[in-house]
């Protein structure tokens, strides 16, 4: 069993609200546990490179920098365990593995696409709230007596 998940599903259940459902933050939530699965840095990254195309672990780790070898085995294991990523083996010497989308992990990428999408469109000015953000945090502190 991968680390973070529980054999059994505990779906989020204990409200009658369907929207209030789907944001339920306990821990032992089946949804949570697979938000912070394709969530995660690395695995929005390979679901992103995998659309509409194969590729073997060799090229992944070269297009994601950054990446140790252990952590993209790590999640590529996940991600085929969640249905996400299809590997396929070929006998070949040396052997030769290639990674590809679900259709599952085809309709993930759609979502992703459009976070994506928001991002860029938004991106000058989340950079201008972040220094606006640091200009007054750094004034702040300069305004704070010092301890003697």
């Amino acid at each position: 069993m991968e680390d973070g998940t529980s054999k059994e599903p505990s779906y989020c259940t204990g409200t009658d609200d369907d929207q209030a459902r789907q944001w339920d933050v306990r821990e032992d939530c089946e949804v949570r546990h697979i938000l912070d699965r394709v969530a995660d840095k690395w695995s929005l990254l390979v679901i992103a490179l995998l659309d509409r195309r194969t590729m073997r672990f060799s090229e992944l780790r070269r297009t994601i920098d950054g990446v140790s070898q252990r952590m993209l085995t790590v999640t590529l294991r996940q991600l085929e365990r969640d249905g996400l990523v299809k590997r396929t083996v070929y006998p070949t010497v040396p052997p030769r593995v290639d990674y590809e989308l679900t259709s599952l992990g085809i309709s993930l990428h759609e979502v992703i696409n459009s976070l994506v999408i928001w991002t860029e469109a938004h991106q000058q000015e989340i950079s201008t709230a972040r220094s606006e953000y640091d200009r007054r945090a750094t004034e702040e502190t300069q305004l704070q007596p010092t301890a003697r």
